[in-house]
């Protein structure tokens, strides 16, 4: 059996979420941001809100969910590289908004759990 790096099933993730929020009329802005303070998975639109999507993947709940695994340390890192892309496009003046993407199980047939404004 060939195993699939890590890096590569994050992106799989990452497409596979984009293509879900895609389906939900989000359109994307720019994908995998870095910047010195952290990434930021996804950038998308939502109607007016300027939308930063943190993308978790977990094929087996044991050891905890997706979104057990956003804790306070990763909240902050993603409010920095958000104030860094606000600022870096000059964008600072529209509503902004967290939200995460769960993608469980199976890459060939996850579900999903997204949490609108969750942070």
């Amino acid at each position: 059996m060939i195993q699939i790096g890590t890096r590569a099933k994050g992106n799989r993730a990452e497409d596979l979420a984009t293509n879900y929020l895609v389906k939900k009329r989000l359109v994307v802005v720019t994908r995998n941001y870095y910047c010195r303070v952290g990434e930021i998975d996804i950038v998308m639109r939502d109607k007016d809100y300027l939308v930063f999507v943190e993308v978790r993947h977990r094929k087996r709940g044991d050891y905890g969910g997706a979104l057990e695994s956003i804790d306070y340390f990763k909240q902050t890192k993603l409010r920095r590289a958000a104030e860094h892309y606000l600022v870096t496009t000059k964008t600072s003046d529209c509503p902004c908004r967290f939200d995460i993407l769960c993608v469980n199980g199976n890459l060939s047939n996850p579900s999903f759990e997204w949490i609108s404004n969750a942070f």
